[in-house]
């Protein structure tokens, strides 16, 4: 799916790897971060401190970014759905499947397993964020990272496949009608119009002067536009093909 990959580590049986396009997103954060955002929520910051705040802030979300996939691939594998690693690249990270769930109630417990956890990481940095006496950088980190894993969880849970939230959709849709190929084609409905309403906002960011915010919301966009456009390919390919006897 990603072509050449470099492997950083595994972790639980999965390998963890990394697309040249990462680089492309790290930058994007590192210059948001460290050149913008920290700067001026902790004023007196030296011009370096924003700049290392900027980069410990991408790497806590990279983390946060695998660790909300490797929940995925935790619960889905014991569910059965086997899968190939995680890849983050330029649109975040992505738990490579090697097959599709064999059955709506694997599929919801796979999809609901990221978001979860991001949303218990984000109640630990809120709580760490709390414990911090006198603000400062430390806090104004925590903070971020909390906010970090409540978006990706939120944000997750939009209901376009193959968002988790479209992958619940689809599970409850395919439970109802029986048919997987017609519940991805409906799931992914909402996609497309999804993805344009992220650029347009990436839009009104960057005339709002946060172009790295904006250029950000465009490139995910992009991606969601995309990814429902396989989507849908997938389910007709599927509709095509003879039903396996059971």
């Amino acid at each position: 799916m990603f072509g050449r990959t470099l492997p950083l580590f595994r972790l639980l049986g999965l390998e963890v790897r990394l697309h040249p396009s990462w680089v492309g997103l790290a930058g994007l954060m590192i210059w948001g971060l460290g050149g913008s955002y920290f700067p001026q929520v902790v004023p007196d910051l030296r011009e370096w401190q924003g700049w290392g705040l900027g980069v410990v802030a991408t790497l806590g979300a990279s983390i946060s970014l695998v660790a909300h996939e490797m929940a995925h691939a935790v619960v889905g594998r014991r569910d059965g759905i086997p899968f190939n690693g995680i890849t983050l690249f330029l649109f975040g990270g992505v738990a490579e499947l090697e097959a599709e769930p064999h059955a709506p109630g694997p599929e919801a417990r796979m999809a609901v397993a990221g978001p979860l956890l991001s949303i218990a990481a984000a109640g630990l940095f809120r709580g760490l964020t709390e414990m911090v006496p006198g603000g400062g950088a430390a806090a104004a980190l925590l903070d971020y990272l909390f906010f970090i894993n409540l978006a990706l969880a939120g944000f997750n849970l939009l209901p376009a496949f193959p968002l988790d939230g479209g992958r619940i959709l689809r599970a409850a849709l395919w439970r109802w009608r029986g048919d997987q190929a017609w519940a991805t084609r409906r799931a992914a409905t909402g996609s497309g119009a999804l993805g344009l309403a992220l650029m347009g906002v990436g839009i009104w960011q960057m005339m709002d002067g946060a172009y790295a915010v904006g250029v950000w919301w465009m490139v995910i966009g992009f991606f969601v536009r995309f990814a429902a456009f396989r989507a849908t390919r997938s389910a007709q390919a599927m509709a095509a093909m003879p039903e396996r006897p059971t």
